[in-house]
């Protein structure tokens, strides 16, 4: 085998583990996730794309244009073996609806950008792009060392980079606000997040907040009490730390560190690019300043922002007869009693009756159906939710009857392992045309499902195989 054909192979090689270890570190950290890569190994080369799970299938109008329509991509020639990023303007330019991307230029590879998907559900994209930019400076070190034994440690390394993608951004954002001479050091204070989320205090899970503050920042927080120098809790004593947040369980308070110890207890607004770590029991919110950066439960973080992705059911709602203006109303209503549900960890089933006649239901039901649109009532029916069987909702926007009962002919879609009120709700909708049931389960997945179609299954992606060699661009947009 010649240079070239050694060269290719090891190019074959390099691009595979490294997108499978992206794909698979993006999908623990997001939903399930694809990657793909567009690069070029020569200036003037034209461009292969590595697309194994067709990511970028139904943006060939789009990416033609920016790769064959102008070249302005390529940019100009690289002669050190560093990394330099791509321009922003090139990001605003391409603009793919629903993708993140992340790319640079180097020596050996004068163009990369890597892709992901944009979950509807993401705090923030931040944390994903920096996690791209780590596959960009991996294939560009890799393929510049043509060394075989390190590619599988690439791959190992994009599947367990969680925590240093949430660091990175964070780092990047605070240098943004002007805070590049920091005394925090975010990692620590990362760690300590997810040592107290999985530290019980006489068999409950942590509530409360921990805030961060610049030590510079500290004569100007409102401070309620402080503690004697020698007498803070270090903030790596996950159990000590653990005990002092029920002293602002279910209030305004906060606990005050400066990114090594607790100084105190305070109320009020937090000066400065502070971090901050909401725990709500068996998961929690992230923060910097008061903008989300993600979540963490199960000693993990995560993209979601925990709460339920329902546009499978205003799309539905668009293409029924129900009143426009009612539409709103009834998002903000089923979305308010999924999230109250989810959050409570009991789960439920919300029948929502869009037919001219209520569909007749066994159940417990009302002299006067309940008006949802009163936020009192929103909240019993949640509490209602807790009880055996659906809620049912009517195109009225009103509650007509709860521990409602579902039946009906068994249907081939049904899945054993998913319990009673999937099942149930596959059978009843299968033979009700203008039923919607929404499904939640205890351990929080949200299941919308009409004519006995789970509208929100999750796609199975195809398994990536082998290491083919990625084929040009414009061949692959010909199809």
């Amino acid at each position: 085998m010649d240079r070239n054909s050694n060269k290719s192979a090891f190019e074959n090689i390099c691009i595979f583990h490294i997108l499978d270890g992206l794909r698979d570190g993006l999908s623990h950290f997001s939903a399930p996730s694809r990657a793909a890569l567009i690069y070029t190994t020569s200036h003037d080369g034209l461009p292969r794309i590595y697309d194994p799970q067709n990511l970028l299938r139904g943006h060939e109008p789009r990416l033609q244009e920016f790769f064959f329509g102008h070249e302005a991509w390529r940019g100009s020639s690289i002669e050190s073996g560093e990394v330099q990023f791509l321009e922003d303007e090139l990001y605003k330019s391409l603009e793919l609806a629903g993708i993140i991307t992340f790319g640079g230029r180097s020596r050996d590879i004068p163009f990369q950008m890597w892709f992901t998907e944009e979950h509807p559900d993401m705090c923030s994209v931040g944390p994903t792009r920096s996690w791209l930019e780590y596959a960009v400076r991996l294939f560009a070190q890799n393929y510049d060392l043509q060394n075989v034994t390190n590619i599988d440690t690439a791959g190992y390394v994009l599947l367990n980079c969680g925590i240093h993608a949430v660091r990175d951004y964070i780092v990047d954002e605070r240098s943004r606000m002007g805070w590049i001479d920091t005394r925090i050091r975010v990692y620590p204070f990362l760690d300590a997040v997810l040592g107290i989320s999985r530290t019980k205090e006489e068999g409950a899970w942590p509530r409360g907040r921990l805030v961060v503050v610049e030590p510079s920042q500290m004569d100007r927080v409102p401070f309620i009490c402080t503690f004697p120098p020698h007498e803070r809790p270090r903030l790596c004593e996950f159990k000590h730390v653990r005990k002092m947040l029920q002293a602002v369980e279910y209030s305004g308070r906060v606990l005050v560190s400066d990114g090594q110890t607790i100084v105190g207890i305070a109320l009020g607004r937090m000066p400065g690019a502070f971090l901050a770590a909401q725990f709500s029991g068996t998961h929690g919110f992230l923060m910097l300043r008061n903008k989300l950066v993600c979540t963490f439960s199960d000693g993990r973080f995560h993209s979601s922002n925990r709460k339920a992705n329902l546009v499978q059911l205003e799309e539905l709602l668009l293409e029924s007869t129900m009143p426009i203006e009612d539409h709103h109303t009834m998002m903000r209503v089923a979305t308010s009693l999924v999230n109250r549900v989810r959050d409570r960890r009991h789960g439920c089933t919300l029948i929502i009756d869009l037919g001219h006649m209520l569909v007749p239901t066994a159940g417990q039901h009302f002299d006067t159906p309940l008006d949802l649109r009163d936020p009192a009532h929103v909240k019993l029916a949640s509490s209602l939710a807790k009880i055996d069987g659906a809620l049912h909702i009517g195109a009225d926007v009103k509650l007509h009857g709860f521990a409602c009962l579902m039946d009906g002919r068994g249907v081939p879609g049904e899945n054993r392992g998913r319990g009673a009120r999937f099942n149930s709700a596959l059978r009843f909708t299968a033979e009700n045309e203008d039923i919607i049931v929404i499904v939640v389960s205890s351990d929080r997945p949200v299941s919308i499902i009409k004519n006995g179609i789970e509208l929100t299954a999750a796609c199975d992606f195809a398994q990536i195989k082998g290491c083919p060699t990625p084929p040009l661009l414009s061949d692959w947009i010909c199809g």
